[in-house]
Protein backbone atom coordinates (compact mmCIF):
# COMPACT_ATOMS: atom_id res chain seq x y z
CA UNK A 1 0.00 0.00 0.00
CA UNK A 2 1.51 3.16 -1.27
CA UNK A 3 1.66 5.59 2.26
CA UNK A 4 2.37 9.36 1.86
CA UNK A 5 2.04 12.33 4.45
CA UNK A 6 -1.05 12.64 3.77
CA UNK A 7 -2.50 9.29 4.94
CA UNK A 8 -0.14 9.08 8.07
CA UNK A 9 -1.33 12.77 9.07
CA UNK A 10 -5.27 11.31 8.59
CA UNK A 11 -4.47 8.28 10.77
CA UNK A 12 -3.16 10.09 13.28
CA UNK A 13 -5.85 12.97 13.15
CA UNK A 14 -8.64 9.90 13.55
CA UNK A 15 -6.59 8.54 16.76
CA UNK A 16 -6.23 11.90 18.00
CA UNK A 17 -10.17 12.31 17.84
CA UNK A 18 -10.87 8.98 18.87
CA UNK A 19 -8.51 9.50 21.94
CA UNK A 20 -10.50 12.93 22.95
CA UNK A 21 -13.66 11.12 22.82
CA UNK A 22 -12.42 8.32 25.00
CA UNK A 23 -10.96 11.21 27.34
CA UNK A 24 -14.19 12.90 27.93
CA UNK A 25 -15.82 9.79 28.37
CA UNK A 26 -13.47 8.56 31.06
CA UNK A 27 -13.99 12.01 32.44
CA UNK A 28 -17.89 11.76 32.66
CA UNK A 29 -17.43 8.53 34.41
CA UNK A 30 -15.26 9.45 36.86
CA UNK A 31 -17.10 12.18 37.55
CA UNK A 32 -20.41 10.00 38.34
CA UNK A 33 -18.52 8.27 41.03
CA UNK A 34 -17.40 10.93 43.08
CA UNK A 35 -21.00 13.02 42.90
CA UNK A 36 -23.17 10.48 42.25
CA UNK A 37 -25.98 10.43 40.16
CA UNK A 38 -29.21 12.82 40.75
CA UNK A 39 -32.03 10.91 41.09
CA UNK A 40 -34.74 12.74 41.54
CA UNK A 41 -32.56 14.84 44.24
CA UNK A 42 -32.41 19.05 43.66
CA UNK A 43 -29.76 20.69 42.20
CA UNK A 44 -26.83 22.48 43.57
CA UNK A 45 -28.24 25.38 41.86
CA UNK A 46 -31.87 24.75 42.85
CA UNK A 47 -30.57 25.38 46.75
CA UNK A 48 -31.29 28.86 48.23
CA UNK A 49 -28.59 31.31 48.68
CA UNK A 50 -26.51 31.77 52.06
Amino acid sequence: MYTDAIVIAGIVAVLMVLGFFVGIALFVIKDQRVHGRNEGKKMPSDRTPI
